[in-house]
């Protein structure tokens, strides 16, 4: 668990209240952190952005066992699929990557 602690306020009286955060909390938001982070990157280089997305994707199915997309629907079951497939033709040399900065 994390504690966060309130600053001193202007008038120089010690406001600190610890504030605890649960595990599943500091999870989110270091979730939500990332996907801002990747966001950020996506405005100024997709092609880097859909890179780092693919290789987080494959990251999480190794670490589900394999699982990942099971977890998912629609268009990010897609997408899920699609990165999860490009590793294993990468991995096979089969050449099928479609990743622009791969084959560049």
């Amino acid at each position: 668990m994390t504690t966060t602690r309130e600053p001193v306020d202007v008038f120089g009286i010690d406001t600190e209240i610890d504030i605890a955060i649960s595990d599943q909390d500091e999870g989110e938001r270091r979730a939500l952190e990332l996907a801002n982070r990747i966001r950020t990157v996506a405005t100024t280089d997709p092609a880097l952005a859909q890179d780092l997305v693919d290789q987080l994707i494959v990251a999480l199915d190794q670490a589900m066992g394999g699982t990942f997309r099971e977890h998912l629907d629609g268009d990010a079951r897609v997408v899920a699929e699609r990165a999860l497939e490009n590793s294993l033709n990468s991995l096979n040399g089969t050449g099928a990557d479609v990743s622009p900065r791969r084959n560049s």
